[in-house]
């Protein structure tokens, strides 16, 4: 021991007795820092600067009409980006938008074609068409700016079609509100109609019985013709009444079919958003084949996907109750096989929305999602596209006439009850001419009376008929049920569709800036970089002095190796001062980065120098490999899961892989357990190096004395 401090003593006291070594060794301690520094504070923010990235938009949509509204979807978009300062958008026109694209004065375009505003519209016709939005990238400017920017036209078509749901929905919800309040109003008419024929149909065995008394007993015939008098003035209001309730409610069952006729088309087009729905998770489940994807690219696009299915989970919801109380009205429930396959699909939405979430975790977590779950994922998504298909194509010609058949169900009924009324009401001047005659005129026979009676069971049938009719309807459905589901709030219905889910979301360990979280990467780099640089300019060699005893080679090892890691460790504390107070990088235990910073020197320096002590400039050449090795293996910048498979096979054996986790533990916030186990793999690696040290370099050094007295003869090598 005292020859291996004689040797770290001396070497000490000849840096601090020699001011040009001073300066170098200096220089060497501080060269590091620069390295961190400089790459730290270059990655500071980079998405914060993103509003200096330049993308062209030029719009040539020409507009069109919506139910003789003016429909102008392309200035609504140039109006938001106006308010968008996320990215730099220039606004110009389609040619000048071309050639700035190709010639790199803008990193893209987005063209906005002339028939925009009319597929837009379409949709409310038979043959509904998507709209386009021409997006143009120049990819040999950057590598990563056709990310960002892909991100800012993606924005935009998102924003589109959350704002076409909100908008068909509301105009849905609208129509419906308007036809529920109609309805509402007309109640108390509806209710008094059904009451009147209701009583009337109580009153004709009164009527029956006072007509026959006439025949059996003309006696009694004043009596019973006043009787009859009495009566038939409300026979003949009830019968108007009825007459002018029936119409009326005919008037609403036929508005209602105009109406379906009217939102169906709207109703078919949610359809095919939720088919669009399923494409995109079929699109997905090709990103997540891809193994060089970006963790952050592939996170969006999961949690945007989450987004649009729980959305769609809303829309089927709705659909199926609206569908489900038009369904009421039909008499064979026709549409019972449309509301199942809706309720299929509404499951096979909730099944993949699970899955994405057990995706996300793999992700989030660095790992890539089994093949299992991106095959399920993705059969789920074809099955509901099926679904869909099917209802789409068969909605024209099945679904669509199953409701209006409903409609027409309920329509017939108020029809009927209107001709009973009517054949009714002109029944009656023949009864009322009949009983006046027989009460003027006193030679009143009893021909007269059976004519009478005879035309009363007529119109008794009739009025039962009628009654029967409107109990059969009123236990087939509840009345005061569609008035409740149609006078929904349209503008909060509306409201809910388009944005049933709002994302909550909870950040573990914060770190406020990109530059801070690349901290540890960069610092740990530095360090390694900081001992090849003590390597390539200070010896490993130590000089016997005249006339002392002969150093052994783990003398010569040890204490020549104290001299590199006191140079080490302060390197690592210039690295970690400077990260902290000089670039205010994020750290939450401070005094934790430092110490982790110099235990890595310590062992880094220990391995290069072990490296170089045994096998010489070989030695610099393993450590100049290892650290190539470690910038792509170690999982400092991507995660290690989107590099090839050869980097993921060696990730657990390199010493950054460890250092950059230790010293990250201290930037968010120290779990032990993580530290304890990479403070154990570096004294693993530290001990490797001892041994491999103390064991072979005084035979390889002794081995290779030859060769390296050759080389040096080369004058080229030293």
């Amino acid at each position: 021991m005292r020859q291996i401090f004689a040797i770290y003593s001396r070497d000490i006291h000849n840096v601090m007795t020699n001011w040009v070594a001073l300066v170098i060794i200096g220089g060497l301690i501080f060269l590091p820092s620069l390295y961190a520094w400089f790459n730290i504070k270059a990655s500071w923010d980079p998405y914060g600067n993103t509003s200096q990235l330049s993308i062209a938009v030029a719009n040539n949509d020409e507009g069109a009409m919506l139910r003789d509204k003016e429909l102008q979807i392309g200035q609504e978009i140039i109006k938001a980006l106006h308010d968008n300062h996320s990215i730099n958008w220039i606004f110009t026109d389609e040619t000048e938008a071309t050639r700035g694209v190709t010639h790199g004065d803008y990193y893209a375009s987005i063209i906005i074609p002339s028939d925009m505003s009319s597929k837009i519209a379409s949709v409310i016709t038979p043959n509904p068409q998507k709209a386009e939005i021409i997006y143009q990238v120049n990819e040999k400017i950057n590598a990563i700016s056709p990310k960002v920017t892909a991100k800012g036209a993606s924005s935009i078509i998102e924003q589109v079609n959350e704002n076409f749901v909100e908008t068909a929905s509301a105009t849905i919800f609208q129509i419906m509100n308007e036809l529920g309040i109609e309805l509402e109003n007309e109640l108390p008419n509806i209710q008094n109609l059904t009451k009147l024929i209701f009583k009337l149909e109580t009153m004709f065995p009164e009527i029956n019985q006072t007509v026959t008394t006439a025949v059996d007993d003309l006696d009694r015939v004043s009596g019973i013709l006043d009787k009859m008098q009495q009566k038939l003035p409300t026979i003949a209001q009830v019968a108007t009444d009825g007459q002018d309730l029936t119409t009326k409610l005919s008037e609403f069952f036929e508005h209602g079919e105009e109406t379906i006729n009217t939102i169906g088309p709207d109703l078919k087009n949610n359809l095919i958003l939720l088919q669009q729905v399923t494409s995109s998770t079929e699109q997905l489940t090709g990103m997540l084949q891809d193994v060089n994807i970006n963790k952050e690219d592939i996170l969006t696009p999961i949690v945007h996907i989450k987004k649009r299915l729980t959305t769609s989970v809303g829309v089927l919801d709705r659909m199926n109750g609206v569908i489900q109380k038009i369904n009421n009205f039909h008499p064979t429930n026709k549409l019972s096989d449309v509301i199942n396959k809706l309720e299929q699909v509404k499951a096979k939405f909730n099944k993949q929305i699970e899955i994405l979430n057990s995706i996300y975790d793999h992700v989030d977590k660095g790992e890539k999602p089994t093949q299992s779950l991106i095959d399920s994922l993705n059969q789920l998504s074809k099955d509901a596209s099926a679904i869909l298909g099917d209802l789409i194509d068969r909605w024209d010609r099945d679904i669509t006439s199953s409701i209006v058949d409903a409609l027409q169900t309920a329509n017939r009924m108020a029809k009927n009850a209107n001709d009973i009324l009517k054949e009714a009401s002109a029944s009656l001047p023949d009864v009322n001419k009949i009983i006046n005659d027989a009460v003027a005129g006193s030679t009143f026979g009893v021909n007269e009376l059976k004519a009478l009676q005879g035309k009363l069971p007529t119109i008794e049938n009739k009025i039962k008929q009628l009654a029967n009719k409107i109990r059969s309807l009123e236990q087939e459905t509840n009345l005061q049920e569609v008035i409740d589901l149609l006078k929904l709030n349209a503008q909060k219905e509306s409201d809910f569709w388009a944005n049933p889910v709002l994302l909550k979301e909870i950040k573990l360990f914060p770190i406020p800036n990109y530059g801070s979280a690349m901290s540890p990467f960069f610092s740990t780099l530095s360090l390694w970089v900081g001992a090849l640089l003590l390597v390539s300019l200070l010896t490993v060699e130590v000089h016997q002095p005249a006339g002392a005893t002969a150093y052994r080679s783990y003398e010569i090892y040890f204490g020549r190796y104290l001299t590199f890691m006191t140079f080490a460790a302060l390197q690592s504390v210039f690295v970690t001062l400077g990260d902290i107070y000089l670039l205010d990088c994020y750290v939450t235990d401070k005094l934790w980065f430092v110490l982790f910073g110099i235990l890595l020197s310590i062992v880094f320096m220990l391995i290069v120098y072990t490296l170089v002590s045994v096998f010489g400039n070989v030695g610099k050449a393993i450590a100049i490999v290892l650290l190539v090795l470690q910038l792509a293996g170690s999982g400092g910048t991507f995660p290690i899961q989107l590099t090839p498979p050869f980097f993921q096979m060696i990730n657990p054996y390199l010493p950054f892989t460890y250092g950059i986790s230790m010293m990250r533990e201290a930037v968010g916030g120290i779990l032990w357990d993580i530290v304890q186990r990479d403070m154990f793999k570096m004294l693993s690696y530290a001990a490797v190096a001892l041994l491999i040290g103390l064991a072979l370099k005084r035979w390889i050094n002794r081995g290779s004395e030859g060769f390296v007295q050759k080389a040096k003869k080369s004058g080229l090598i030293h």
